[in-house]
């Protein structure tokens, strides 16, 4: 999604996958060494009879956690060094330190796969910013959020539709655009946009191409996710951030990190870990380099977003 200050997109990206992130994600794991069938690997479910789940004790013999990321900058992809990086795995670096476990390993997929990733055993964590919601909910516990977040828009230079939020885009007929798995899709159709109509493409470059190129008139992404996409634009811009109604009020998301059911007792050490962060203001400072602003740190739970 958003990009470090100074990380530089693939301009030319014009297949809809971004060139330093997503390509280079499946390329850069190669710089891992023995990463990419180890990333692969399944890993054994909770043993029998262990409340909360084995899986912490299990790491903390590894040494090493495996981390499914989706090559959204800056939540959690490969930079073009080949290093693994995003606001998510440096959270992850510094929580499963503290937890005892020293490394972590990249598995890339699509971000739509995370949670079927997870839930088959193909990596241990979800670690991607994703947002938490109770569809999700039923499927994967949460950590509480490490951020939360509005929605904006990727629109044409001078926003010549004047749109502002989805009910502008239902109202004025706008062509609309989102990325795969995105939680604005929702957000489109129940504020009355025909979920057959949305264009889905893969990320946010993608989106910020489509709306240069002029094949849609808008696309939705996080509110940093588009003000970093855009800054490189001669023909887009950002509208400003917005909160999306859910059931006719405002609702503001918050992302975190996913964990299988049966694993209670990981999902509430690395909470207990992410609280200190929070009371100290180090999560604030993992997250900075990365966009996110004071306005983003949250004292939202799980529980209340699980709710809706």
């Amino acid at each position: 999604m958003a990009p470090p200050l100074g990380y530089e997109y693939d301009a030319d990206a014009r297949t809809g996958i971004r060139g330093t992130s997503r390509r280079s994600l499946l390329a850069g794991v190669a710089a891992f060494g023995a990463l990419g069938a180890a990333g692969c690997s399944r890993v054994p479910t909770a043993a029998a009879g262990v409340k909360g789940g084995d899986l912490l004790s299990r790491l903390r013999a590894q040494g090493v956690v495996r981390l499914g990321i989706a090559g959204e900058i800056p939540f959690g992809y490969i930079d073009k060094d080949g290093k693994l990086t995003g606001e998510a795995p440096e959270l992850a670096k510094v929580i499963f330190k503290r937890l005892g476990v020293d490394r972590v390993q990249p598995v890339p997929t699509e971000f739509g796969s995370l949670i079927p990733g997870l839930n088959s055993q193909q990596f241990d964590v979800v670690s991607a910013g994703m947002y938490i919601n109770p569809e999700r909910c039923e499927q994967v516990i949460f950590s509480d959020p490490d951020y939360q977040m509005k929605d904006a828009f990727i629109v044409r230079k001078g926003n010549p539709k004047g749109l502002h939020d989805y009910a502008d885009v239902v109202e004025k007929k706008a062509k609309f655009a989102t990325g795969t798995g995105y939680a604005e899709i929702g957000y489109a159709v129940e504020a009355g946009y025909e979920e057959s109509d949305i264009l889905i493409v893969p990320d946010q470059v993608a989106g910020l191409n489509a709306v240069e190129a002029g094949r849609v008139d808008v696309f939705a992404g996080t509110a940093l996710t588009v003000r970093e996409v855009v800054k490189k634009s001669g023909k887009a811009e950002a509208t400003e951030p917005f909160a999306p109604l859910v059931e006719g009020k405002p609702h503001v998301d918050g992302g975190g990190f996913a964990f299988r059911q049966t694993e209670t007792t990981l999902r509430d050490a690395f909470n207990g870990e992410l609280r200190k962060l929070k009371e100290s203001g180090e999560l604030f400072r993992i997250l900075k380099p990365f966009g996110f602003t004071k306005a983003e740190m949250t004292d939202m739970t799980a529980k209340e977003l699980c709710r809706g």
